[in-house]
């Protein structure tokens, strides 16, 4: 019995030492596992910059791209105004067109009846005007 007693001590105090010094921490850190975590730490700091960095131009080619949007949606209504107004116009050139061409023919045969059948005398032909001479610099 006095045996079980003092394996029950024994275990007792070991789990007293580990948990003790489980909630304690261990103080004590190698120089090397020190170095590793500072340049750990220098790294996540330098991500981070440029982290922010990337955040910063995110946003500022998000807004170069809305006003980029905004640019050409408004030139897209402007080009649907121009190619409404351009077939407008020719909508109307078309119609003058076809009023002016129906206008001269009913002006043509009134105009033919009107004049008096009156014979024409040739002209007589114009004098030819001799080639210019051409000079040449040197």
């Amino acid at each position: 019995m006095t045996r079980t007693v003092m394996v029950r001590n024994c275990v007792a105090l070991a789990a007293i030492t580990l948990v003790s010094m489980g909630l304690s921490g261990c103080d004590y850190w190698p120089p090397a596992l020190q170095t590793q975590i500072e340049q750990l730490r220098s790294e996540l700091q330098t991500v981070t910059m440029e982290k922010a960095q990337l955040q910063n131009q995110m946003a500022s080619f998000s807004k170069v791209k809305e006003d980029l949007q905004t640019q050409v949606n408004d030139l897209s209504k402007a080009n649907r105004d121009k190619s409404t107004m351009i077939a407008s116009l020719q909508n109307s050139l078309t119609a003058a067109q076809e009023r002016l061409a129906k206008s001269a023919k009913a002006s043509a045969p009134k105009a033919a009846a009107a004049k008096p059948a009156t014979k024409i005398s040739p002209k007589a032909p114009a004098k030819k005007k001799a080639p210019a001479k051409v000079t040449v610099k040197r």
